[in-house]
């Protein structure tokens, strides 16, 4: 058996592809087998370029991430992270599949939005995921214990999800620890400057369809407030989903779901969502790039379905349309209705769906979960991320329970091309 070879090549240029090989629950961890694999790497100066390299790597490695430690220096929360958010899809999943037998899994929150076993579930997994690896970073997330406490059988159904999905119980789950775990995502004061950000379910009304309108559990880690890993895990989203936010007809389950990877410096990478809980050697990992419309009237552009086309200071300047069949002059814009949450619309812009995804405020502050892990993904996917005076998110405003931010006018996501462009229009127009 040859040594394992370290590879050089730089980072982003790397495509494993493994075969799959299951590996019995009940059984103790294997010797590392070892698999051979191919490894393009892109030549700089040509997209379609590649050399072939035939090494040898154990199934341990072929589980990680798409970038080497050594070039990442948040790979481990990464990795932990990936790991936590793939089991969070999971517990989606199996809780979406009896949401409609019957009403009691379903809440209404303070604000009158939907909230289910699925939010509660995924914030506590996450939470002791996340506890065990790094116990001393906190926890900002959306969801609190209070409004569940009073209800047992939503207690009961939680700490049920959560216990089928959690990668190591060395005993069983108390309902305590579950609701502990919720709460630690909630709204004491947050003195770090390293913590996570948690949106356990973005586009809750989504999840409650019985349809395929996306939804995902988005996560990141934010130090010094900028926005260093990200993950998106989205159960619905297919090869070929289309901006309405549905997966097409001719989408299979099997082919559904996506994991969305991005950390500073290395990149914005996705594969497809491992639904099984077997250890497996996962499908290969593919880079995220935003689209290249250096044009704006050649461009798509996403908006919230609760937002309309003259609420956005750019209807003063062009007309819009949702037929995209029919030629447009330099007047007329193509926009589409994403039907989920913000984080969704982050995605189709980081995977080059969209060329734009413009988000009017309607208050002062904006949550800090609903956009945390889209800046990330989006911006090392070669996007830019501003709000509607140009300038930065800030992620920190909020210096105690680091939950809001407080963008000026809305806020602007593009394929970076034509960012600068966007704003200038934009800024000239609101009022």
């Amino acid at each position: 058996m040859p040594p394992l070879l370290r590879l050089s090549l730089p980072p982003h240029r790397l495509l494993l592809v493994v075969g799959r090989r299951r590996r019995r629950l009940e059984s103790p961890p294997p010797t590392p087998r070892h698999y051979r694999v191919c490894v393009r790497a892109a030549a700089a100066e040509a997209a379609d370029a590649s050399v072939s390299v035939s090494v040898s790597v154990s199934v341990e490695e072929a589980h990680g991430l798409p970038f080497p430690p050594e070039r990442a220096a948040y790979h481990r929360e990464l990795a932990a992270a990936a790991a936590a958010v793939e089991r969070a899809c999971r517990l989606c999943v199996d809780v979406r599949r009896t949401l409609l037998s019957g009403d009691k899994k379903i809440l209404e929150k303070n604000d009158q939005t939907p909230v289910t076993v699925a939010d509660f579930g995924v914030q506590a997994l996450i939470s002791l995921e996340l506890q065990r690896s790094f116990p001393t970073i906190p926890l900002v997330a959306e969801e609190d214990s209070a409004s569940v406490r009073s209800n047992n059988v939503l207690v009961e159904s939680i700490s049920s999800a959560v216990a089928d999905n959690v990668s190591h119980v060395d005993s069983s789950l108390t309902h305590d620890e579950v609701l502990r775990a919720i709460d630690r995502g909630g709204k004491d004061v947050v003195s770090s400057s390293t913590y996570w950000v948690l949106d356990p379910i973005d586009g809750t009304q989504g999840f409650l369809r019985g349809d395929d309108t996306l939804y995902l559990v988005g996560l990141a880690l934010l130090v010094n407030g900028k926005a260093v890993v990200g993950v998106m895990g989205c159960p619905n989203w297919a090869n070929d989903t289309i901006a309405d936010g549905k997966v097409g007809s001719s989408s299979s389950p099997l082919d559904r779901g996506i994991l969305t990877v991005a950390h500073v410096g290395c990149g914005t990478w996705s594969r497809r969502l491992s639904m099984v809980q077997l250890p497996m050697v996962q499908d290969t990992w593919n880079r995220c790039l935003v689209d290249s419309c250096p044009d704006i009237h050649k461009a798509r552009f996403c908006l919230s379905d609760n937002q309309t086309w003259n609420m956005i200071p750019l209807s003063v300047l062009f007309n819009s349309t949702m037929d995209e069949s029919n030629h447009r002059d330099e007047n007329e814009i193509l926009i589409s209705y994403v039907h989920s949450g913000s984080l969704c619309k982050y995605l189709t812009v980081a995977s080059g769906r969209a060329s734009v995804f413009v988000l009017k405020a309607r208050t002062k502050t904006l949550k800090s979960w609903d956009h945390a892990v889209g800046v990330i993904c989006v911006e090392e996917a070669g996007g830019q991320v501003s709000d509607w005076s140009g300038k930065p998110l800030d992620l920190a405003a909020d210096l105690t329970a680091r939950r809001d931010i407080c963008p000026w006018g809305g806020i602007l996501i593009t394929n970076g091309v034509l960012h600068d462009e966007l704003v200038e229009m934009i800024s000239a127009n609101h009022k």
